[in-house]
């Protein structure tokens, strides 16, 4: 697969998507995992709102306080 001509392997590598990755990893040990509809929406946030996503889910405590803040922020 190949995405603006960026190999997948290449991509994976990305800063962006290693903060992705470890974001994810983070709302998945605060709040489960994430259904498919929950993706979609954080990987639409741009990324001044992804940054203060990743500041927020400090402070989550479960799957409610993602959607709370969603509802919000999105």
């Amino acid at each position: 697969m190949v995405i603006a001509s960026i190999p997948r392997e290449e991509i994976r590598h990305t800063r962006a998507v290693q903060d992705w990755l470890a974001e994810s990893r983070q709302l998945n040990r605060r709040c489960g995992p994430l259904s498919e509809t929950t993706t979609a929406q954080i990987q639409a946030l741009p990324l001044e709102q992804l940054e203060a996503l990743a500041d927020a889910l400090l402070d989550f405590h479960g799957p409610a306080d993602l959607a709370t803040w969603l509802a919000a922020n999105a």
